[in-house]
């Protein structure tokens, strides 16, 4: 669809007045969650300037978002705001709490508000993100040592999110 005019045109702009009360509920076209250390200055980047060239309003985490235990409350605002969340599984994603925290925070998003999920397995497969094997098998072994009952039960939550994820239909790619 052509436009005059260099602005951001999100997926939910329609003219359709029938569409006009669901538009709202989107502030962003698509929400990436990626491990910076692995994908941040290659894959990513590329695929946000491909994105942001499309005009598709586009939320990438950026160097006001204080990095911290928790995740901060502006990022789970961007991903409850997010039509479309797409997951960059990289071979640390799993190692990250931040990344689980987003992780589980989009499959929560999909089944209460329709958010569509797509996963990229960048240099891993599937089957490790779903079964938490091979590296992702480590990350875990990591995150559960030591771990408080309160930990556990977030663990677990971890855990049926990326079930959940690594069994959608997504994008394997290997690093190019």
């Amino acid at each position: 669809m052509a436009s005059s005019s260099n602005s951001k045109r999100p997926f939910s702009s329609s003219s359709s007045s029938s569409s006009s009360s669901s538009n709202s509920k989107w502030r962003y076209d698509v929400f990436l969650s990626f491990r910076g250390e692995d994908t941040r200055k290659n894959f990513t980047s590329h695929l946000y300037k491909a994105l942001d060239h499309a005009n598709i309003e586009t939320f990438k985490d950026d160097k006001e978002l204080r990095r911290g235990e928790e995740i901060a409350p502006e990022l789970l605002k961007a991903i409850e705001g997010s039509r479309i969340a797409l997951i960059v599984f990289s071979k640390t994603y799993a190692h990250s709490k931040w990344c689980l925290d987003e992780l589980a925070k989009i499959m929560e998003c999909q089944e209460e508000k329709g958010q569509k999920v797509f996963p990229i397995f960048y240099d891993v497969e599937p089957s490790e993100v779903r079964n938490q094997t091979g590296i992702y098998g480590e990350a875990f072994n990591n995150h559960e040592s030591n771990a408080d009952e309160e930990k556990k039960k977030k663990i677990e939550k971890w855990r049926i999110a990326l079930r959940k994820a690594g069994n959608l239909s997504g994008f394997p790619l290997q690093d190019r």
